[in-house]
This record gives C-alpha cells, sequence and structure tokens, in this order.
C-alpha cells in the first residue's frame, strides 16, 4: 500500500448518503430535461402495460408472448427504479439519496438488469426451439418451462446483483460524497472508494464478462442454429416468415447488450463518466421506452389483439352509455 493510499484510509470518513450531481452545472437544462424524461417515461410505462394488456390476448397464449409478457414487466420495474428519483432532482437543489437508498437502487437496477439478461437469452432458446424443432415446440415450452426459465433468470439477477451490491458497499468510502451520474451504479461508486481503483476496475471488468457473456453466448448459440435452419428452407414465405419471427428480438438484444456492454466491458470506463452517463440514459430510459414499438410494428399478431382490445373497449364503452 502506498503513501497516498494509506493517507486516504486515515482520512477514512463514514458516508451517510451521497450526492446525484447528474447534470447539475447545466441549469438552463433541468425543466427542458424534466419534460423530456416525464414524457419518456410516462410513454414507457403506457406502452409496456399496453404490451402486457395485448398479450392477455387468448389468441396470444404462447411461450414467446408469455416472455414477451414477463419482458415488458421488467422494463416498467426496471426504469422505476431509477427515473423517479432523476426526475426529482431535475427540479430540486437537494440532489442527496441515502446510504441505504443508493444501496436499494443499485440492488434492484442490477437484479433487474441482468434478468433481463438472462430473459433475452430464455427467449432466444424458446426461438431457436419454434423454428428449428417446430413438431415439439408445444411439447418442450410448456407453462411449466417457461415459469422455470423466468424463474432461473429472475434466481441468477438475484445471485449477481446480492453480491456485487455487497462487494461495493464494503468497500470504505472516504473524501467526497458527490457521484458524478444519475443514480448509484458500479463505476461512479467505486470512484468515490479508498482503494486501488485500476485493480477494482479489472475486478469490475472481469465480473461484467462473465454475467453479460454467459447470457449472451446462449443467445449467439441459439440464433447459430437458427440461421443455419433458416438457410436450409426451401421456401422463400417460410425464411422470410422464420426471419420476421425474430427480427424484434434480435433488435432489443442488440440495443441492450450494445449499450451495456459499451459500459461495463471497457476497462478504462471509469475515467469516461460523461460518456457512460449518456449510455446509462439510454440503456435504462430509452431502450424500454422503444420495446414495445418494437415488438408491435414488427408483429401482425400484435397489431391484430390491439385492434380486438381497443375494440372490446369500444364496444363496452357503447353499451355502457345505451343503458
Amino acid at each position: 500500500m502506498n503513501y497516498a493510499e494509506e493517507s486516504r484510509r486515515r482520512n477514512l470518513t463514514t458516508v451517510t448518503e451521497f450526492i446525484l450531481l447528474g447534470l447539475s452545472n447545466h441549469h438552463n437544462l433541468q425543466v427542458p430535461l424534466f419534460s423530456i424524461y416525464l414524457s419518456i417515461y410516462t410513454i414507457t410505462l403506457m406502452g409496456n402495460i399496453l404490451i402486457i394488456l395485448i398479450t392477455m390476448d387468448p389468441a396470444l397464449q404462447t411461450p414467446m408472448y408469455f416472455f414477451l409478457r414477463v419482458l415488458s414487466f421488467l422494463e416498467i420495474c426496471y426504469t422505476s427504479v431509477t427515473v423517479p428519483k432523476m426526475l426529482v432532482n431535475f427540479l430540486s437543489d437537494n440532489r442527496s439519496i441515502s446510504y441505504m437508498g443508493c444501496v436499494a437502487q443499485m440492488y434492484f437496477l442490477l437484479f433487474l438488469g441482468i434478468s433481463e439478461c438472462f430473459l433475452l437469452a430464455a427467449m432466444a432458446y424458446d426461438r431457436y426451439v419454434a423454428i428449428c424443432n417446430p413438431l415439439r415446440y408445444r411439447l418442450i415450452m410448456n407453462r411449466r418451462v417457461c415459469l422455470s426459465l423466468t424463474i432461473l433468470s429472475w434466481f441468477w439477477g438475484n445471485v449477481v446483483s446480492l453480491v456485487q451490491t455487497a462487494w461495493v458497499f464494503t468497500l470504505p468510502f472516504c473524501g467526497s460524497n458527490q457521484m458524478n451520474y444519475f443514480f448509484c451504479d458500479i463505476p461512479p461508486l467505486i470512484k468515490l472508494s479508498c482503494i486501488d481503483i485500476p485493480l477494482y476496475e479489472m475486478q469490475l471488468f472481469t465480473a461484467a464478462i462473465l454475467v453479460i457473456f454467459t447470457p449472451f453466448s446462449l443467445i449467439v448459440v441459439s440464433y447459430t442454429f437458427i440461421i443455419s435452419t433458416i438457410l436450409k428452407m426451401a421456401s422463400a414465405e417460410g425464411r422470410h416468415k422464420a426471419f420476421s419471427t425474430c427480427s424484434s428480438h434480435l433488435i432489443v438484444v442488440t440495443l441492450y447488450y450494445g449499450s451495456c456492454g459499451l459500459i461495463y466491458l471497457r476497462p478504462k470506463s471509469i475515467h469516461l463518466l460523461d460518456t457512460n452517463k449518456v449510455l446509462a440514459l439510454i440503456y435504462t430510459t430509452i431502450t424500454p421506452t422503444l420495446n414495445p414499438f418494437i415488438y408491435s410494428l414488427r408483429n401482425k399478431e400484435v397489431k391484430e389483439a390491439l385492434r380486438r382490445l381497443l375494440g372490446d373497449r369500444m364496444k363496452r364503452k357503447i353499451f355502457s352509455h345505451r343503458m
């Protein structure tokens, strides 16, 4: 241990709260950003709630739509962990978050995010079975298997988030408690700790590789078999239909894993917090907003179910007025 690090440890203070700076130095942007992200959050909630309602349609009771329903539920919870506090901070001079509040926010952020990583892998497996083994699809992807895959994704999300949160908050914090970020996350918190940053940055990088690449590798393997099977199809119409059932999932995977990978899989990411702040806003707010549009605009079954849902509501309104 060098002298500077030893001196920092001597000056260790008990942190009771953190200050989320965000874009506090751009006062003229606070109100416009509040309006923008309130609109985004509202669209995210409405879009994902609508997807949940649509996939309740009796005609959409298949594994693919079951997983889509779970994904939308995760997206609602995921954005609700960070965005409400961020909206308050845009309009408030007090941008503090309690120590335990920061612990809870980071735990749920990691839990929901990692669960989504594994759920996307489960969705890829579902597409693999549907395309590569269609005759046994209903038998293999039965209700028990779907529930097991969902619970397994939540289980691993919980385990990894508990380990990572415990690891970060056992680090000693000293000096400033001001976090140059919008919410509590691992990179900015490590920067505030009294430790050898490059060493812990490498540990974070290694952990991120294991957590992100495990489900991602399963997705890659699934789509390797899927693409191989599609290319062997004799019918052009069959190939087009098979590709269309996977395209929405591939777009979501690209957006989600792309933004997460840029933050957590760069060894020097801690020193690029300004860039990370922008990327963090993308994967915590923008991506969950786009998902309902990606799945609805490219899916005829979802569009038809939406028309039925709206038609039933209109009929109920007309009937109630007549009564």
